[in-house]
């Protein structure tokens, strides 16, 4: 069959295979660096965060009330206290004067003594005192010294990408400085004659390249620093030349175009002369085309040509590779079970992923998959919520079954 969707998957490999061949081959690249806490948001932390504080570091109200001792409360009727002090939000915890309460206000030391915080909202203000009611609950409305965080607490771990959250809790410790690792640095090269660079006069039969830049933005989305070497022509002295530069100045080389079984596709040639290839063409759509291997000893991922493929690879395998290039752990993309809104039939023995969005139905939210799959549709990308993957054995779905979605916005 000349149709490569239809061909014969024997002598294909699967996505599971492809995912243990990467995981086996992934190696963090990356030195360690520190950087201020304002820079360190979507870089990758390489040492733990262990608090050396309490968070909050001593007992605080946790409203604007009047903190007393519960025991200097009548329990069958109402209790008038004289006000004995005011305590602030900031100022230096005190000791409380039995038989008498404090005013007190969010976030302020509870005075030594006390153990109820009641809200002025449930007592009565008078010349006399505070009147308080006969059925307060003692212990309410104050929050321990380390509720949040322990001193010794490890609150971050080596492998995290920080994120605004991350930061805050860093603030929080008091902490000024991240341990990090160094971006990871990856060369994007684009191939084809048919493609010429944006920017660039268009042209009859060729069309603008959109796999480079779209690398380009994602691979800078996950924290790593990318450099576009453009576009290389189909000439293998050429594409050869170029992959054995790019492996002396880069950590990683992602390619995309050359590596199917075309006349003009030289890429993984080239890799074989160069380095090795230890992965190519799988049972899966889109991305058949999908070679893995090293030019020296440097990785190399070669892509397909058509951008969606180019999208789905990158996402599914590219991913969690360079993840731990990057100092992280391996992690396979988080999918959540759905019902499908949609019906069709798979030719089994590949793993395909369908460009989706969510949808509400009457039974709840579900997912319906995007009505042109075409890999060289990238609409369908940019129109998708997510990818819904159907697995191997898989050879039928109908409406209402549940399917594993993948959302885009995790990457």
């Amino acid at each position: 069959m000349t149709d490569d969707c239809f061909a014969p998957a024997a002598g294909l490999i699967s996505a599971t295979e492809v995912w243990a061949r990467l995981n086996a081959a992934a190696k963090c690249l990356v030195d360690i660096e520190q950087v201020p806490l304002a820079d360190a948001c979507g870089r990758i932390l390489a040492e733990g965060i262990v608090s050396q504080v309490d968070v909050p570091p001593c007992a605080n109200a946790a409203v604007d009330g009047y903190a007393v001792t519960h025991a200097d409360l009548s329990h069958g009727a109402s209790t008038r206290l004289p006000v004995s002090m005011t305590v602030a939000a900031g100022a230096q915890p005190q000791s409380l004067t039995a038989g008498t309460t404090a005013r007190i206000l969010t976030g302020a030391p509870l005075p030594v003594g006390a153990d109820t915080v009641v809200m002025q909202e449930d007592v009565a203000v008078t010349a006399e005192g505070v009147l308080f009611r006969h059925d307060v609950k003692q212990g309410i409305n104050w929050r321990p010294a380390g509720e949040d965080v322990a001193k010794g607490d490890e609150v971050l771990s080596a492998g995290t990408r920080l994120r605004a959250a991350d930061i805050g809790m860093a603030a929080a410790l008091g902490v000024s400085e991240l341990t990090v690792f160094k971006p990871l640095d990856i060369a994007v090269l684009s191939t084809g004659d048919e493609i010429v660079a944006v920017g660039n006069e268009s042209q009859a039969g060729k069309r603008f390249d959109a796999n480079g830049p779209m690398l380009a933005a994602f691979l800078r989305s996950q924290g790593h620093r990318v450099t576009n070497l453009g576009i290389l022509p189909d000439d293998p002295e050429r594409v050869a030349a170029a992959l054995t530069s790019a492996a002396r100045l880069f950590q990683v080389i992602i390619s995309s175009g050359g590596a199917s079984t075309g006349d003009a596709d030289y890429v993984v040639g080239a890799v074989r002369r160069l380095g090795a290839i230890d992965v190519w063409r799988l049972a899966i759509k889109p991305g058949r085309p999908f070679a893995f291997g090293r030019v020296a000893d440097t990785p190399i991922i070669g892509l397909p040509g058509n951008p969606v493929a180019v999208g789905v690879c990158a996402m599914m395998f590219a991913t969690p590779f360079l993840n731990v290039l990057a100092g992280q752990s391996w992690r396979l993309p988080q999918s959540y079970l759905l019902a499908a809104n949609f019906s069709m039939t798979k030719k089994p023995g590949r793993t395909e992923w369908l460009r989706a969005k969510l949808v509400t139905t009457d039974v709840g939210q579900a997912v319906d998959r995007h009505a042109k799959q075409g890999s060289g549709v990238l609409s369908s990308l940019v129109e998708a919520d997510g990818l819904v993957e159907l697995p191997d054995a898989c050879e039928t779905i109908r409406a209402g079954d549940m399917v594993s979605f993948i959302p885009f916005d995790q990457f």
